[in-house]
């Protein structure tokens, strides 16, 4: 049993949960381990998405009630979060208390860190980022550890 599979075994006995899985492990951006961090602590309670890429690469959208596993920069668990809110919004006009639930700094800061973010990730699919791309809006709770 690899260390997700083992970390996601030790939630679900701890929480009693029979038969239910987790949607996706993952890194968030570029800088995992802080934005881990965030996760972790508790500051770090949404975030966004791209919604053109879900559709390039047919992945479903994250739904409320899904369980993730985030990761740190080296693959390994570090929190599993639950999502409690899912919104599509164009990137311009995200609420401003939901950037800040991204807990990555003032709105400003959110919403420079994001286009340079998008704006480097989406050309490695052909696309280009625009003030009206649509977002998918993920609010999340940390439910592991608790």
């Amino acid at each position: 049993m690899n260390k997700i599979e083992q970390y996601w075994q030790q939630f679900c006995a701890l929480e009693g949960l029979q038969n239910i899985r987790f949607t996706e492990a993952f890194q968030f951006g570029e800088k995992a381990d802080w934005l881990a961090s965030l996760v972790v602590g508790g500051t770090k309670t949404a975030t966004c998405s791209s919604h053109p890429l879900y559709e390039i690469e047919g992945d479903a959208l994250p739904a409320v009630g899904d369980y993730q596993i985030v990761l740190n920069s080296h693959d390994e668990p570090v929190a599993i979060i639950k999502s409690t809110s899912i919104e599509i919004y164009p990137f311009n006009e995200v609420p401003v208390d939901f950037a800040l639930a991204e807990g990555e700094g003032t709105y400003e800061e959110w919403k420079e860190a994001h286009i340079a973010f998008f704006g480097r990730l989406l050309p490695e699919y052909n696309l280009q980022f625009t003030e009206d791309m649509l977002t998918v809006c993920d609010r999340f709770e940390k439910v592991y550890p608790k």
